[in-house]
């Protein structure tokens, strides 16, 4: 049997919902995907470097955090291939589409830590209300989803911004 092509691949897995549909849950959901791979490897690279009194608790929320992100990632890329989309996230993409700044490559006082996510976290969970605009009227179940990641990104920003007092 000769290998199929990437266009009969597209036809293998079935969808319930129509191509315009898929299109809306594709532009909501694939950049969601990017900013929590792009929140897992930040809190990741903090979690490496964070320096300052209160490191070991900084070191371990930021573990969780990341636990957290991938959790929310896998559910979100296998979403979208229950509904017949291709999720992306390689790291070409990450990178490409990720509007946050790097990390630093160094160590981080704990307080800038805290800032950083404060800011990263802050924005991802504007874009994911942002994103929730609508969703319902095609995706009832991505919506679903989406209210859920929602709801544990803006816990995370409670945890993080209070720690700035």
């Amino acid at each position: 049997m000769p290998d199929p092509t990437a266009t009969d691949l597209e036809q293998v897995v079935r969808s319930t919902l129509d191509p315009a549909a898929q299109d809306v849950v594709r532009e909501r959901l694939q950049p969601l995907l990017v900013d929590l791979i792009d929140l897992s490897l930040t809190a990741k690279q903090y979690h490496w470097n964070v320096v300052g009194p209160s490191f070991r608790a900084l070191h371990q929320q930021l573990d969780e955090v990341t636990d957290q992100y991938r959790m929310w990632l896998d559910q979100v890329a296998e979403r979208m291939t229950s509904v017949g989309l291709a999720p992306d996230g390689r790291v070409q993409r990450v990178a490409g589409d990720s509007p946050a700044d790097p990390a630093a490559s160094s160590w981080v006082h704990q307080v800038d830590v805290v800032d950083a996510m404060t800011d990263r976290i802050h924005a991802v969970a504007r874009a994911t209300r942002e994103r929730l605009d609508g969703l319902g009227d095609s995706d009832v179940a991505s919506e679903d989803l989406l209210i859920e990641i929602l709801d544990g990104l803006e816990m995370q920003l409670w945890m993080f911004s209070a720690q700035r007092a």
